[in-house]
């Protein structure tokens, strides 16, 4: 009975310190948002073990390129399905490259050359390239192909109705393709799932989630050298009231111990320069890590 007694309360002891580290770790999240003058959305979970800890994690907020996962995704399990091929070869004519950033249009200014979807997808996340994600959604059928395959196997607070041409039009635009911190977790928890896609496309979204060029200075910026982070970056542009709509950066850390931290940052309506955006990305993501490194 006594021995009862005391495992009971040694358990509570435990839970009592995990619920005043995690509420330490959310003070000091907030503490560090504040720096961003705008709305900051937040969602963290080791898959190892599905704990989750949020700020605003049920917040709608803008995507921009972080929609290039999702987009991705439904390539991929395009391809699973036998409608498309990793090899295929897509045909881009100078129409296809509008000017808006894309190392794509730069390295084949004129078009009329042919490039694989597997190339297609690599320039689309791991450069963030405009043109390849418009072009890989035309070949999908559309945005609304990959807002009905998010909702199909459950990812429902999720939105991808507009292209990066249609984005570009209108500020409101971008409003259209939005999600939750919270459900951005799920989302990398699911794909990051061996049976997910297949053992080819998963090996390969990963490793153009991983290879990421952009956005050094955020999730990635303050974490350990040699850490491996598998992630994708989104960012507006500024309005004329100083305004930025996303600054967004989610993805995957391995830990030091080989767990994995899902995290998804979601600046938004920001009146902050983009240093300090980046920097509460990269503070936050840094005190996530800490926070699982030290358990």
């Amino acid at each position: 009975m006594y021995r009862s007694l005391l495992i009971s309360f040694v358990v509570i002891l435990l839970a009592l310190n995990v619920n005043a580290q995690s509420d330490s770790l959310r003070l000091k999240i907030q503490d560090i948002a504040k720096d961003a003058k705008g709305t900051v959305g937040f969602a963290m979970m080791v898959i190892e073990g599905q704990d989750t800890l949020s700020c605003n994690g049920n917040a709608h907020l803008p995507m921009q390129s972080v929609m290039k996962f999702p987009i991705a995704i439904t390539v991929l399990n395009a391809v699973d399905e036998g409608k498309l091929t990793l090899d295929q070869l897509i045909h881009i004519n100078k129409s296809d490259l509008p000017e808006t950033y894309s190392p794509l249009r730069d390295k084949f200014p004129e078009g009329n050359v042919d490039v694989s979807i597997k190339e297609l997808l690599s320039y689309m996340v791991s450069l963030s390239d405009n043109d390849a994600c418009d072009i890989l959604l035309k070949v999908l059928g559309g945005p609304d192909v990959v807002d009905e395959y998010m909702h199909s196997f459950g990812i429902s607070k999720i939105a991808v109705k507009a292209s990066e041409y249609d984005m570009a039009q209108a500020w409101d635009v971008q409003f259209t393709n939005w999600t939750t911190p919270k459900e951005m977790i799920r989302l990398l928890d699911i794909a990051m799932k061996p049976n997910f896609l297949s053992k080819t496309s998963h090996a390969y979204l990963w490793q153009i989630m991983q290879a990421t060029s952009t956005g050094p200075k955020q999730i990635k910026g303050l974490l350990p050298a040699g850490t491996i982070v598998a992630h994708k970056t989104g960012r507006s542009g500024t309005n004329d009231q100083g305004i930025t709509a996303a600054t967004n950066d989610v993805g995957v850390i391995t830990l030091p111990n080989g767990k994995h931290l899902t995290i998804a940052i979601f600046v938004s309506n920001s009146s902050a320069d983009l240093t300090t955006r980046e920097s509460v990305i990269a503070r936050i993501a840094k005190a996530a890590y800490d926070y699982e490194a030290a358990k």
